[in-house]
């Protein structure tokens, strides 16, 4: 086994990283800061790291970080996640697509469900995605999956109204 890697950024004492560790909130800060603390005061690595419920390993690369960083360095560090798969663009067409709502003889049907547009998102956009985006999407966008009854273009009003009212009596 090698020389351990020791702790060069002397800029807090072991009582330093325990005050600091006592009024942090975050609690694998906290378990860092003690650790570091641990081997400031004599401990060796492996009981600091075992105590403060981590491996050897992991608490050699928090030394680095934190003799490369400082404290900054013990804060982990959150990736952005995914990049969205539609821009700006492109989702004020899905927002105007869905509110302009299809065209029977084109699109064959009367009303938007989330699996008709996603074959429209496929079709315009190139975008695989499941329903479930195609409705989490319709949220975001402050539209609802449920739709109103669709309004059939060949209705008769007038057969309506004259059904109701002969319907009733």
């Amino acid at each position: 086994m090698g020389q351990p890697i020791g702790i060069t950024n002397m800029e807090y004492s072991a009582a330093d990283l325990r005050r600091l560790a006592s009024r942090e909130k975050r609690g694998q800060v906290v378990r860092r800061l003690l650790a570091l603390a641990m081997i400031l005061e004599g401990y060796s690595r492996t009981d600091a790291a075992e105590m403060n419920g981590m491996d050897r390993q992991t608490l050699r690369d928090w030394v680095h970080r934190y003799n490369a960083d400082g404290l900054a360095g013990l804060i982990s560090k959150v990736g952005l996640g995914p990049s969205r798969l539609l821009n700006e663009a492109q989702m004020a067409e899905l927002l105007a697509l869905v509110l302009e709502g299809p065209d029977p003889e084109v699109d064959k049907v009367v009303r938007w469900r989330c699996v008709d547009l996603r074959e429209q998102v496929a079709r315009r956009f190139s975008v695989q995605v499941t329903v479930c985006t195609i409705g989490r999407w319709l949220r975001e966008l402050h539209l609802t999956r449920l739709q109103p009854r669709p309004f059939h273009p060949k209705k008769d009003l007038v057969a309506q109204e004259t059904f109701k009212k002969t319907f009733a009596a």
